[in-house]
């Protein structure tokens, strides 16, 4: 039982870590153009 007391603030602290980095990411424009990518994939050059 006193793993909950470990287990729950980590699981806590890796949920707001995910959410940061995804913050991150739509502010760094990561998602601003998803289909670009395939485009190029595509098309080559």
């Amino acid at each position: 039982m006193e793993i909950v007391y470990l287990l729950i603030p980590l699981s806590v602290v890796l949920v707001f870590a995910i959410i940061g980095l995804f913050w991150w990411a739509l502010q760094a424009g990561q998602f601003d153009n998803i289909e670009r990518e395939g485009d190029r994939i595509l098309k080559g050059d």
